[in-house]
C-alpha cells in the first residue's frame, strides 16, 4: 500500500533536487529508481509468501530464481512456497539447495527438516538437526525435535524438547497439543487431558484439540463433554467422538446413546454418527 507513496516522495525530491541546479547523473537516477524496485521487490516478495495464493508464489519465484538463480532469499521464498502448496517433495529438493548454498544459515536447515518430515523421511530429518549446533534454539527446531524424539520413544527427551518449544513461542497452542497427544498414545491420559486444556485456553478455535481432549476423557470412563468453547456442530462431532471412545472401552449402550445425542445436536444430517450407530446397532443385532 505504501509504494505509491515511497515513488512519489523519491520523484519529489529527484525534482527539488532538480530545482537547485544540482541534476544526478544518469547513473545516479538509474540506482535511485533501481533502489526503489528492490523496495518494491522485497514488499511483494514477503506478500506473496504470506497472503498470496501458493500456487501463484511457486510461480512468482520460479520465474524470479531463474532470472536472479544466486539470490538465496528467492530461493528460500520458492522452498518456503512448495511447501505451503503441499508440494512436499519439490520442497524438499528446494531446500536442499538453499542449505548448500554459501549463505545458508542454521534456520535453513530447520527448514529443510521439517521438509523431510512432511516426507516422513524421519531419519534424514534427524540427521539433519544433529548437525546444527546446540546453541542454535529456536521453537520451530524443539518443536521437530520432540517429534522425532516421539517417533522415537524417547521419552524423557521429547517431554524436554516439547517444554523449550512452549517456552520459545507465544502461541504454543498446537505444540501443546502435540505434546498432549504424545501423552496420550503413552496411556498417560490424566497429562493429556491437562496438555489439551492448556492448548484449547491458547487457541480455543482449536478443534482438534477439543477432539483430543475428548478422546481422553474418553480413556478415563469420562463421557461428559468438557467446558470449552464449541459451535453447535462441533458439539455433534464430539459427541461423535466421545461416542466412539466409549464403544473402544465396552461401553456399548453409552456409545450408542452418545451417537444419538450426537445425530440430534447436529445442525443437519450428521452422515458419519448415523453410519456408526447402524453399524453398531446391526453389530449387536446379529
Amino acid at each position: 500500500m505504501r509504494h505509491p507513496l515511497f515513488v512519489s516522495l523519491c520523484a519529489v525530491s529527484f525534482v527539488a533536487l532538480s530545482a537547485c541546479g544540482d541534476s544526478p547523473t544518469g547513473e545516479e537516477v538509474d540506482r535511485k529508481f533501481q533502489d526503489v524496485n528492490v523496495v518494491d521487490e522485497t514488499n511483494l516478495n514477503e506478500v506473496m509468501l504470506t497472503v498470496g495464493d501458493p500456487n501463484e508464489a511457486v510461480s512468482y519465484f520460479q520465474r524470479a530464481s531463474k532470472q536472479s538463480p544466486d539470490r538465496i532469499d528467492l530461493l528460500r521464498g520458492l522452498a518456503t512456497s512448495l511447501v505451503r502448496a503441499k508440494r512436499v517433495s519439490e520442497g524438499q529438493v528446494a531446500w536442499a539447495k538453499v542449505v548448500d548454498h554459501e549463505e545458508s544459515t542454521d534456520g535453513d536447515k530447520v527448514e529443510l527438516a521439517d521438509a523431510l518430515i512432511r516426507s516422513n523421511d524421519w531419519e534424514k530429518a534427524e540427521a539433519v538437526l544433529d548437525a546444527i549446533p546446540p546453541t542454535f534454539e529456536t521453537y520451530k527446531r524443539y518443536r521437530l525435535e520432540a517429534m522425532i524424539a516421539d517417533g522415537n520413544q524417547e521419552w524423557k527427551k521429547a517431554d524436554s524438547f516439547y517444554e523449550i518449544a512452549v517456552g520459545l513461542t507465544t502461541t504454543p497452542a498446537s505444540v501443546l497439543n502435540n505434546w498432549g497427544y504424545s501423552k496420550l498414545t503413552r496411556g498417560d491420559y490424566p497429562e493429556a487431558e491437562r496438555l489439551f486444556a492448556d492448548a484449547i485456553r491458547q487457541d480455543r478455535s482449536l478443534f482438534t484439540a477439543k477432539n483430543n481432549l475428548v478422546l481422553a476423557r474418553g480413556a478415563q470412563g469420562n463421557y461428559t463433554l468438557p467446558v470449552v468453547p464449541m459451535t453447535q456442530t462441533e458439539r455433534a462431532e464430539l459427541l461423535h467422538s466421545m461416542g466412539l471412545a466409549a464403544i473402544k472401552r465396552g461401553d456399548i449402550e453409552i456409545g450408542k446413546g452418545l451417537l444419538r445425542e450426537a445425530i440430534e445436536a447436529h445442525p443437519q444430517h450428521f452422515e458419519a454418527a448415523a453410519r456408526s450407530l447402524d453399524a453398531l446397532e446391526a453389530t449387536v443385532t446379529n
